[in-house]
């Protein structure tokens, strides 16, 4: 019996990938070993999206060979990189890592196990992976979970059409490609009915969802699209929130260029979708967003977060920005530390500018020097930091549903997995359950429940 190890780096989506390897592991027969020096295979799922993520994946590898090396345990372990790394740098892997035994990409997923196999008493390195992926999941991919009992992720489309000058996500998975609404809704019967309490909507652009699959001209940016044309987020939540059952609908990954006011009235109409959405602004200033080719602009944002606000009480918005941007310059930050105390975000984070190989934004004029960035991104941070503490210190005394993750341990309406704060609860409150408690205090970023 082949013994597979197995090291997940990045996103949720990079998680939702290792869960089908998983999955299809134990299909074939294969054990799942957490320790790696009992592993005949040692498979590392990396990410590259930015360059702390590829130092991350980079080491993570180069650790699983030193190991390897030193162990006697461990001399004929097969070592697999995978995931977003193997994708992005396929040509030239190979030769900086001649110590590992195969990379594959996205479309080998679900051939892992034959992979696996084949590799078996080899000592030839293969590299597998196949450029332009298209794989997308279905409801009935084999898939073993990897959340705790009461969360799980459904990836809802996979690839990216935004021109994004930052950004490498497309060039390593691809185009836009949905699933159909009817495999994501029998998905998600199948893990509210399993007891997941909350269901987290994710893909590169969660707003794109269907519209790949709208018949003529596909819908513009800002073009105030609605369901009516076909399956689209709007949509997809509706049909989701009919689901019998008392759990959450989270929404990741929104682009702002997508949203329009059916989506605002779908999730306004929808109780069970959680008061919380995720939509990455990257900026304010229209000098950035133009030079980053967001598809937007200042004005639309401004509008379109009022709209959000307006049509949705008690929404909570979280966001990300980008400081450090060729050519922002101290106007443009300015701009965007003015717009953060402004808008007081429940929710946000600040990216410091990563200059990635292969993008437009890596080959502009004006590129920033690193202390500034980093001075930039401070700055940023305190800001956000404020608006932070006055929206806790607004929580004090109100009733709040919460999902207890652990014991003592809790996430809000306002809290994603893994990416937001916490609430501080009784320790005797039973994990995986909603619970309604009253908050009595602010520590930094976390809400103290009596």
């Amino acid at each position: 019996m082949i013994k597979v190890g197995l090291v997940s780096l990045g996103c949720a989506k990079n998680l939702i990938d290792s869960e089908i390897m998983v999955g299809h592991l134990q299909q074939a027969g294969m054990t799942m070993t957490p320790e790696a020096d009992l592993a005949d295979v040692l498979i590392i799922n990396t990410c590259s999206f930015i360059d702390m993520a590829k130092k991350e994946s980079v080491g993570a590898v180069h650790e699983a060979v030193d190991a390897r090396e030193e162990s006697k345990q461990r001399k004929k372990q097969k070592i697999i990189v995978a995931g977003c790394l193997s994708q992005r740098f396929a040509t030239e892997l190979p030769g900086l890592m001649p110590e590992v035994d195969a990379f594959i990409g996205l479309d080998q997923i679900t051939q892992v196990a034959p992979i696996i196999q084949s590799l078996m008493g080899k000592d030839a390195q293969e590299n597998l992976v196949t450029k332009q992926p298209q794989y997308i999941p279905d409801y009935d991919t084999p898939r073993f979970r990897l959340t705790p009992k009461h969360f799980a992720y459904i990836k809802i489309a996979e690839g990216c059409n935004h021109p994004c000058s930052f950004c490498i996500i497309p060039r390593i998975r691809g185009r836009h490609r949905s699933r159909t609404q009817e495999s994501v809704i029998k998905e998600a019967r199948q893990l509210i009915e399993s007891g997941v309490k909350e269901i987290n909507l994710i893909s590169q652009d969660t707003t794109y969802f269907g519209m790949d699959k709208w018949e003529g001209e596909r819908p513009k940016p800002r073009s105030g699209v609605d369901s009516s044309k076909g399956e689209s987020l709007s949509t997809l939540i509706r049909e989701l929130n009919a689901i019998p059952g008392d759990f959450w609908i989270r929404l990741l990954y929104t682009h702002p260029a997508h949203w329009s006011d059916d989506l605002i009235q779908a999730i306004a109409e929808s109780p069970k979708v959680a008061r919380y959405i995720d939509i990455p602004l990257q900026h304010i200033s229209d000098n950035m967003l133009t030079l980053m080719k967001r598809e937007t602009d200042g004005a639309y944002i401004r509008s379109l977060i009022k709209r959000i606000r307006a049509g949705i009480p008690g929404i909570a918005i979280r966001t990300t920005f980008i400081v450090g941007f060729p050519g922002e310059t101290e106007a443009d930050f300015n701009e965007l530390v003015q717009f953060i105390e402004d808008e007081k975000f429940e929710r946000a984070g600040v990216f410091n500018y990563s200059r990635e190989e292969d993008t437009r934004a890596a080959k502009m004029d004006g590129q920033i020097h690193h202390m500034t960035r980093k001075a930039r991104w401070n700055e940023a941070m305190r800001a956000i930091q404020r608006s932070v503490e006055q929206v806790n210190r607004q929580q004090i005394g109100k009733t709040l549903r919460v999902l207890v993750e652990e014991p003592g341990v809790a996430r809000s309406e306002m809290d994603a997995p893994d990416i937001d704060t916490t609430v501080f609860v009784d320790k005797k409150l039973p994990v995986g359950s909603f619970v309604d408690v009253t908050i009595k205090d602010w520590r930094g970023y976390d809400l103290v429940a009596g």
